[in-house]
């Protein structure tokens, strides 16, 4: 009887493509029934995809769009505030997925072998797809109050969705990693997205900390993912290339952090899982 031992890789950072590609198909499998578990069981089934950022942007119209008169650069507020709902939602429901994935799928951890890497990856694609149905209403928004983007600026939507995915991602990787022997980190998840959507300018504009403090509110990229999202989609403002540039450079940071964490812990995933 022919013995295979499987050793763990020695690089902290690399990863092993060959690999992930021999497991392609479980990768698909699990961002597949991710999708199915998602909506299975519920009366309105993907429907909730739009119904969430809808509803959120109603709630935010009425409350600070109409009571708190929140500025929005001259755009109508809603459709200010969902371009930022969009790319928000996109990040908070991959780093909520991602972050409790090696708990969730802990049986599949212990008993068989495959790249862990494939757990937190494949919950990203799940917030992806709820991401391009949410882009839909978008779309007709922009019909709706006549707004055409210039094409020139288009190449850059890409760049932010790579952001906002290796942003999540990362911190994902990280906090994945840490839940497996700390599960408090279920119960700080919810409140640190809740309290990081006021310290990102999703429900106001960018420029509200004044160009002394701006650097501070870079930090976060998901702020330059949104700034930029409303000054290609809307056009009332340019494009801030240095912020841009700062949230391109952090979500690499992020996710090289997250990559190093999670695979300088994860041979003892199976036994402390």
């Amino acid at each position: 009887m022919k013995e295979t031992i499987i050793l763990p890789k020695r690089s902290w950072l690399r990863i092993d493509f060959r690999e992930m590609l021999q497991y392609k198909d479980l990768f698909y499998f699990l961002a597949l029934r991710d999708v199915k578990v998602r909506y299975k069981q519920t009366a309105i089934g993907i429907l909730w995809a739009f119904f969430v950022p809808i509803i959120s942007m109603v709630i935010f119209t009425v409350f600070f769009g109409n009571l708190a008169q929140i500025d929005s650069s001259g755009a109508p507020y809603p459709i200010f505030v969902y371009v930022g709902l969009v790319f928000w939602l996109f990040f908070s429901q991959a780093l909520s997925s991602a972050s409790g994935s090696l708990v969730s799928d802990q049986e599949m951890i212990k008993k068989i072998y495959f790249p862990r890497l494939i757990l937190p990856s494949s919950t990203v694609i799940v917030a992806f797809i709820d991401f391009l149905i949410a882009s839909s209403i978008l779309c007709a928004m922009m019909f709706y109050y006549q707004f055409v983007p210039k094409p020139i600026s288009l190449f850059l939507i890409p760049i932010l969705i790579l952001i906002t995915y290796f942003t999540s991602l990362g911190m994902g990787l990280f906090l994945s990693a840490v839940n497996v022997k700390y599960r408090d980190v279920r119960y700080i998840i919810p409140f640190f997205i809740q309290m990081l959507l006021f310290l990102t300018p999703v429900i106001y504009p960018a420029k509200i900390a004044g160009e002394k403090y701006q650097w501070i509110l870079n930090l976060n990229p998901m702020s330059g993912v949104i700034e930029n999202a409303r000054a290609i989609i809307i056009g009332n403002t340019p494009i801030n290339l240095e912020s841009l540039a700062m949230s391109i450079g952090i979500s690499i940071l992020l996710f090289i952090v997250g990559l190093f964490y999670f695979r300088k812990t994860e041979q003892k995933f199976a036994d402390v899982v």
